[in-house]
């Protein structure tokens, strides 16, 4: 599949594969939906096929790479579903390191989320990114499985699973005893989730177009957040100005950053709503935050 770019597509079309990427409609409404963008011989499946992951794009450090060490691990979460597995990704030569959890999108923990840690990893964080999907198997390795799989899970066990993870990365050990979180789409609200119930247990959050909390649990915030966000995506950033209202107000430092021209899922780098630019930036942020606040 040859690698394409938003602006290859009309915007009303991503933004119907939005809609499919949140569950908001299935996969015979979008092709339904799709077909009066079908011209040139170009079908509604073609699109849809240029339009989902194609994960051989999201490796930017290989699993094998000598400067890193991974492995999977089980997490107990007694309050959740028993258990969550996660990726786990460190330095190879390196102790008492700062730690970031990482939060996947809405279909599990797919290899772009694993390539995210092990990104963190060569950045020198102990990295750890829990599947959701772990008490009903585990991400399938299919997009589209995982969204179905997703919805079996209960919401609040899920929630729970995640927490667990996040407390069980913070007292490992060989970590510095901070934590920042990361997280994308789906992953971004539970970013903000943890967030409002870790208080001063988070050190740092970097929320990518993640749902915000109200403004009553936005009180509760104590870790410094970083929200990134892509301008067409007004169904997400739409709710920043409020919430920039509200971490004022509770004085939580704090910065959010809406890149222009940038789609939901801009950072992404496996399917066509892929921003370049943006992620790199975005990126470079989510590393500098991390920086300032997981090494002080």
């Amino acid at each position: 599949m040859d690698r394409r770019k938003a602006t290859d597509f009309p915007q009303e079309l991503l933004n119907l594969f939005d809609l499919y990427v949140h569950g908001e409609i299935d996969r015979r409404s979008f092709l339904r939906g799709a077909r009066k963008f079908a011209v040139g011989g170009v079908t509604a499946a073609a699109l849809f096929d240029m339009l989902r992951p194609n994960y051989a794009w999201a490796v930017q450090v290989s699993p094998d790479d000598q400067r890193i060490k991974t492995e999977y691990d089980t997490v107990p979460s007694p309050q959740g579903n028993g258990s969550i597995k996660g990726y786990l990704a460190r330095p190879a030569n390196a102790d008492k390191l700062p730690c970031v959890v990482v939060i996947h999108e809405n279909r599990g923990l797919n290899p772009y989320i694993e390539d995210v840690a092990r990104r963190l990893a060569v950045a020198n964080f102990i990295a750890f990114a829990p599947d959701g999907l772990t008490s009903v198997g585990g991400y399938p390795g299919d997009d589209e499985k995982g969204t179905t799989l997703f919805r079996q899970v209960d919401a609040a066990k899920m929630s729970e699973d995640f927490y667990a993870a996040a407390m069980w990365l913070k007292s490992r050990p060989d970590g510095a005893g901070r934590l920042g979180a990361v997280g994308f789409c789906f992953g971004g609200g539970i970013v903000n989730q943890l967030a409002v119930r870790m208080g001063s247990d988070l050190a740092a959050a970097v929320p990518f177009y993640g749902l915000q909390p109200s403004a009553a649990d936005t009180a509760k915030i104590k870790a410094p957040l970083n929200a990134q966000y892509g301008e067409l995506d007004t169904r997400i950033t739409g709710g920043w100005p409020t919430f920039d209202a509200a971490l004022t107000e509770a004085q939580v430092p704090h910065e959010g950053h809406i890149y222009k021209g940038a789609n939901h899922g801009f950072h992404n780098d496996t399917t066509p709503r892929y921003d370049e630019a943006a992620a790199t930036e975005a990126w470079r942020r989510t590393l500098d935050w991390f920086n300032r606040y997981l090494r002080s």
